[in-house]
């Protein structure tokens, strides 16, 4: 298993997340060719790593599709 040093990471949360932690997840921009996932509730726990493309195709996939099964329609996290 391969390691990446994110402590100089700068993460982000979602637009719709309510400010207080929620149920969201956290990435983290400019790290090359990957893009780290977190959970937002447990900053210092585990981190998923994605390729950039793969990540790229997600988040095209779900702007795409918005409405999908996986969604409440509520546009929170």
């Amino acid at each position: 298993m391969r390691e990446y040093d994110l402590s100089s990471a700068q993460w982000r949360k979602s637009t719709y997340s309510d400010g207080n932690g929620g149920d969201c997840i956290e990435v983290a921009d400019g790290v090359p060719n990957i893009v780290p996932v977190r959970d937002s509730k447990v900053p210092d726990g585990p981190v998923l790593v994605f390729p950039a493309d793969a990540w790229a195709a997600f988040v095209g996939a779900s702007v795409a599709h918005p409405s999908g099964p996986w969604r409440d329609g509520s546009g929170a996290c």
